[in-house]
């Protein structure tokens, strides 16, 4: 295959299409119409001689050429993307999707205000939430494209990934006012009450009961729910006891609540920002990127 006749901007529809496995996501991705990329997709068939994706049961998936083609097309484009320097469009003309994972309390947060300043300095930016389901998801995620950026505690995972510090969490013990265990309240009335806990896997151990491990102790958990903003609700209505981020207790949520400092001490954590290198050079990424972590500083 030659170089000269080969269209660069087919390259980049292909990219996104192998990332997706999906016409109409990756239409949206950049911004085109889905007859465009389709006809995009047919091109590129013609142009490896292989049908690249085909049908499936729920939807597409990439032929065992199209596998092999993904991470050296991400590179080739990375680095071509790096060459050229290509003049960026300005913010206000930009039309794109851009994917963000983060849990349910956070996205509460920042959310609105990511939305309310993107309309102002980038009106054709669309945002996609997807539900957090833990560090290691949000670094599959990013690694296959599917997200293009991850707010989350995200583990040191290689030169490809990059991260910056949104915020810190500190532990925070909440359950409703008037509570039989508010009065003297220690880590025996504390560990008297059963305990929600808040995990997407349905998971019955948490960072508290680590905690409590190197203290002997165990506590009762009670109830699991996979989202912090099901946790107020149950707080308010029984004698549930909650182990909470205090970032996920949002100022009308506190009515009715007693929010005390653990009676062990639970460690915190940074809550970051990541993204994959090959998104590095994307601008709406970027503004998306940098918009976050001014709406961040400013909540908190």
């Amino acid at each position: 295959m030659k170089l000269r006749g080969v269209d660069l901007n087919l390259l980049v529809i292909l990219d996104a299409l192998l990332e997706e496995a999906h016409v109409s996501r990756a239409a949206d991705r950049l911004g085109l119409s889905q007859p465009a990329t389709s006809s995009a997709l047919e091109r590129c068939r013609q142009l490896f001689g292989d049908r690249l994706l085909e049908r499936a049961a729920g939807g597409m998936r990439r032929t065992p050429l199209a596998e092999a083609l993904r991470p050296r097309l991400r590179e080739a484009l990375a680095g071509l993307g790096d060459v050229l320097d290509l003049p960026q469009v300005p913010l206000a003309e930009l039309r794109q999707t851009v994917r963000l994972l983060m849990a349910d309390s956070l996205a509460a947060l920042l959310l609105g205000p990511l939305v309310a300043e993107l309309a102002r300095s980038a009106p054709g930016l669309d945002v996609v939430v997807q539900p957090w389901q833990g560090g290691g998801a949000a670094l599959d995620g990013l690694a296959r494209g599917t997200l293009d950026l991850a707010v989350s505690l995200i583990p040191p995972a290689g030169p490809d990934l990059r991260r910056v510090e949104l915020l810190r969490e500190e532990y925070v013990v909440a359950m409703r006012r008037g509570h039989p265990a508010l009065e003297g309240f220690d880590l025996e009335r504390w560990l008297a009450y059963p305990h929600v806990l808040v995990s997407t896997r349905g998971d019955m151990r948490g960072a508290l009961d680590e905690a409590l491990a190197r203290h002997g102790r165990t506590r009762r958990v009670g109830c699991v729910v996979p989202h912090f903003l099901l946790v107020p609700p149950l707080l308010l209505g029984s004698d549930l006891i909650a182990l909470l981020p205090g970032g996920s207790i949002l100022g009308a949520m506190r009515e009715g609540l007693a929010v005390l400092e653990p009676p062990v001490a639970v460690e915190g954590f940074p809550v970051h920002l990541a993204w994959h290198r090959r998104r590095e050079g994307d601008p709406a990424v970027r503004h998306v990127a940098a918009t976050l972590q001014a709406v961040a500083r400013a909540a908190t």
